[in-house]
């Protein structure tokens, strides 16, 4: 799943309408009409991102930055990209990078900080993160608080990683990967009914499970005593992924 949302520029195509009149040609404008470009395909390789169309999102940021090479978001994107690609050298120098050019981009230190906890550098994330929420028009906390707590819980921290993931919560309560995350931390603390209560808002509003929510789904209903959800994800599970790891390990009785 994906745990951290790509900041996409709104209103991109509106603030690139046709410009009637004034005084095209000028540099003002060429500056101007160069910055939308960016903007444009930015936007479109933040697309390309999200489908997993790798190649055709570089093609993107390359015509954005030939457009305007100090466009920070093309190099955010970039890294992203990057990043999916495993190239992790370019991607860490894209970030920063990006960060040079707008270093109050929450958005970017955000990505910046996942980027590295998944990297193992869990320190250097943590500071990303927190100078995200240090911006007070950060428009999504949630997500550094979600990330933040995400990867607390991967450095054991867990304390920390349930206090991130209530406060991703408050501030918007049907976030399915907060609602997973403590659905998961709670079962692993042995707190079944609390993993129990989180789980069942996280798959209310889950179209469809993955393998390895269910088999969670499987593992909770089964402390709990819940048969009837026990036996209903289980279904799921063989069916949808017979072949996944999560069905193997229900087969053998774990």
């Amino acid at each position: 799943m994906k745990l951290f949302r790509l900041f996409l520029l709104v209103s991109l195509l509106a603030a690139c309408a046709s410009q009637g009149g004034g005084s095209a040609g000028t540099p003002q404008d060429d500056t101007t009409h160069a910055q939308k470009v960016a903007r444009i395909h930015t936007e479109l390789a933040g697309m390309y991102y999200d489908r997993s169309q790798y190649g055709v999102a570089l093609q993107e940021v390359a015509v954005a930055l030939k457009a305007d090479s100090s466009f920070p978001q093309a190099y955010n994107v970039r890294a992203l990209v990057r990043m999916a690609l495993h190239e992790d050298d370019k991607a860490d120098e894209d970030f920063q990078h990006s960060l040079r050019l707008d270093g109050t981009n929450s958005e970017t230190h955000n990505n910046y900080g996942w980027f590295l906890c998944q990297r193992g550098h869990m320190k250097e994330s943590f500071k990303q993160f927190q100078d995200a929420l240090d911006n007070p028009l950060y428009a999504t906390p949630e997500m550094a608080y979600l990330n933040l707590g995400l990867c607390s819980r991967k450095a054991g921290m867990m304390k920390d990683a349930e206090s991130n993931l209530q406060r991703a919560l408050t501030l918007r309560p049907d976030m399915p990967n907060a609602l997973y995350g403590l659905a998961d931390l709670n079962y692993g603390k042995g707190d079944f009914a609390a993993a129990k209560s989180y789980f069942n808002r996280f798959s209310q509003g889950t179209p469809e499970l993955n393998a390895e929510q269910l088999w969670l789904g499987v593992r909770i209903a089964r402390k709990v005593r819940d048969y009837d959800s026990e036996a209903s994800y289980a279904l799921q599970l063989r069916k949808n992924y017979p072949d996944s790891r999560e069905a193997q390990l229900m087969s053998q009785g774990q």
